[in-house]
């Protein structure tokens, strides 16, 4: 089982997840000019077939029975997860080396049954539903009590650190809410007692009035590249009507915000060659959902560029693109 650490400098909690880990020499580089292989779809355990492959599911859109083909959005729990549902002793009694257990949530969302379909291209519909089921374990993990804050992401290819290449998203529910939020709602809740306003509500009214940013807009969302994005063509989705949380949004917005997320997507993957990315969704942790201070929204960041020893020991990051200048690139075509 894995285990929760705090530093007892920073109080930020480290996971620690032995489950998921190689031994050491493992972790040495690759030779250079090595390549990594590519998975099969006849091998690939995430592909319709090869369901016996992976832990039984917990959630599917399909025709046909539990753990067999006939799914068109699939989900099961990490087969090397780093939180587990298994509880055992609290926190430990040390004030100055906390650790507690590893409990929560770690589920893998599979996005579709086509081994090589990248959300860019899935048609529409595939990409309603697959929000819809995101939006379905999302409140599944809120519910948990053990759950203190909701983490759903997706790491799409090498670079941006998934080991398999059939399109999934994961979902994370923390026993504890990350410091880095907090840290954040520190800020937010400043701006609100002395504005009455959310700083975020804020930004976007800006963002959408400036225009130069902005890489896709709709009546309920918009996308733009940040004013101090922290890496090259970083992309914003966010809502124009305030709640704090994903799991507040209405499975008819969803699909709103599944064609929004698609078409910020697919302008990456036309304009930029198909690069790695990650994206996260950025929501209130579960006992501030309600809170007037914060708005959800999902940072999709295109692995372009690597963090390097400036970024590390300085904390601040070195973007060699002007936001406004990888906007208006992404808007020049269709």
């Amino acid at each position: 089982m894995s285990e929760l650490r705090q530093d007892p400098i920073t109080k930020e909690w480290v996971i620690i997840a032995t489950d998921r880990a190689r031994r050491p020499h493992e972790f040495r580089s690759r030779e250079r000019g090595s390549e990594v292989p590519s998975s099969s779809a006849k091998a690939c355990p995430f592909c319709p077939g090869n369901e016996r492959m992976t832990p039984n599911e917990v959630a599917a859109y399909r025709n046909g029975n539990k753990d067999g083909p006939g799914w068109w959005v699939r989900v099961m729990p990490n087969r090397f997860p780093a939180l587990t549902p298994e509880s055992s002793d609290g926190r430990g009694d040390d004030p100055f080396f906390r650790f507690m257990p590893g409990v929560g949530r770690h589920e893998v969302i599979i996005e579709t049954p086509e081994h090589n379909a990248p959300f860019a291209l899935l048609p529409d519909s595939q990409a309603e539903e697959v929000v819809l089921m995101y939006r379905e374990r999302y409140l599944a993990l809120r519910d948990d009590r053990a759950v203190k804050a909701v983490i759903l992401f997706k790491n799409k290819g090498e670079s941006a650190g998934t080991s398999l290449e059939h399109p999934h998203a994961q979902i994370v529910g923390t026993p504890v809410v990350p410091q880095h939020i907090r840290e954040t709602y520190a800020v937010t809740t400043r701006y609100y007692d002395d504005t009455g306003r959310c700083i975020y509500c804020d930004l976007v009214e800006r963002e959408c009035k400036a225009k130069y940013r902005i890489v896709f807009e709709s009546d309920e969302f918009v996308a733009f590249h940040p004013f101090a994005s922290r890496s090259p063509f970083e992309t914003w989705i966010a809502p124009k009507r305030h709640a704090a949380s994903f799991g507040q949004i209405s499975a008819e917005s969803a699909k709103h915000f599944a064609l929004a997320l698609k078409a910020v997507l697919s302008k990456i993957y036309r304009h930029l060659n198909d690069p790695d990315y990650n994206f996260v969704f950025h929501s209130a942790p579960i006992e501030d959902e309600n809170k007037p201070y914060f708005l959800w929204h999902v940072r999709v960041i295109p692995r372009l560029t690597t963090v390097a020893g400036f970024e590390i020991g300085s904390g601040m990051f070195i973007n060699t693109a002007l936001p406004e200048e990888t906007a208006a690139y992404l808007n020049e075509r269709p």
